[in-house]
């Protein structure tokens, strides 16, 4: 039994509660501007009920282990990464072990471009001098090698490094679209090969 919703949006009178309990209306009033015919105890109980069921966004108390999210999502079971929805606490620091997740990585250093490939490209990269990292792609050495020899006309001989040119631009924007951030995608494989472990 909702009162006139004209009354609580032009900050007419005062409105009484909505919610009838056993036959008998609420007698608490209702804010003018609040928008929702609840008083202040019954909108709080309603509250606590959705959120009991969708959750609330809020800070993870540690990163996500699985992908290293601050971002999550708080239920009365517990947390939820919201990037990658692993349980908070469900692979505690220290334990498990983290599966592989080879990828071919390109990096700009001037107008050349490294294509290489790691299990580990937060300690590979923090190993080369370079400008960008431009994209990760899913794959181990035998991508990485296919995409040598797609580009072997562009090789500065003798390295991984490539001239930049207009077929390794177009495949490496290929690989950009609809990617930010490439250690974003990067966590979003490792969560996912995480969770088809367990």
């Amino acid at each position: 039994m909702i009162e006139s919703t004209a009354d609580l949006m032009t900050g007419g009178a005062p409105s009484l509660c909505g919610i009838w309990h056993d036959g008998v209306p609420c007698a608490n009033p209702v804010a003018a501007a609040r928008g929702l015919n609840l008083c202040d105890r019954h909108l709080l109980e309603a509250y606590a009920q959705v959120t009991a069921e969708v959750g609330v966004n809020d800070v993870l108390p540690t990163p996500c282990v699985a992908c290293g999210s601050r971002l999550g999502v708080s239920y009365p079971s517990g947390w939820l990464c919201a990037v990658c929805e692993w349980r908070l606490g469900a692979l505690p620091d220290g334990t498990g072990q983290r599966p592989r997740v080879d990828v071919v990585y390109y990096v700009r250093f001037r107008n050349t471009v490294k294509i290489g490939t790691s299990a580990n490209p937060r300690a590979r990269l923090a190993q080369l001098h370079f400008d960008e990292l431009l994209a990760f792609e899913r794959g181990t050495r035998h991508r990485e090698h296919r995409r040598h020899l797609q580009f072997a006309g562009h090789r500065i001989e003798g390295s991984e490094w490539f001239r930049l040119h207009d077929s390794l631009d177009a495949h490496i924007r290929e690989l950009q679209a609809g990617i930010d951030d490439p250690w974003a995608q990067y966590s979003l494989w490792v969560s996912q090969a995480i969770a088809l472990t367990e």
